[in-house]
């Protein structure tokens, strides 16, 4: 009986030893809304001043999906607010990307939009 009392706690012992970095993984990440409570919208692109980002922290972009969307670009894709071919164009109205680490650009893809300042640069440390 004493054997198995022990090896009851050794399993609990070690289950918490690797569910116990999970619990810090998550605790450490932090999650934004783009543009605050106005949203993924124009003029976005001071929105990340002053914040400060680390890799695994989630931005969420909401807003309407019939006028706008979001790419994750390179940074000549950010600067020329064109989307390299094959990147991935994100319209549900609530997308959540994961930051890497380094740096991270974003941009509307609809005409007009990404000029009008509808784009934003992240570096997560």
């Amino acid at each position: 009986m004493m054997a198995r009392g022990r090896c009851s706690a050794m399993a609990a012992t070690v289950l918490l030893c690797l569910l116990l970095p999970l619990h810090f993984e998550s605790a450490q990440s932090a999650t934004f809304t783009v543009g605050g409570s106005g949203g993924w919208t124009f003029n976005a692109a001071a929105w990340p001043k002053g914040k400060s980002f680390s890799a695994g922290d989630t931005l969420v972009f909401n807003y309407n999906p019939s006028i706008h969307d979001v790419v994750a670009v390179n940074k000549a894709g950010y600067d020329s607010c064109k989307a390299q071919k094959g990147a991935k164009v994100l319209r549900s109205g609530k997308d959540q990307i994961k930051l890497g680490k380094g740096q991270n650009f974003f941009i509307c893809n609809y005409i007009g939009h990404c000029q009008a300042g509808m784009k934003i640069a992240v570096v997560a440390a």
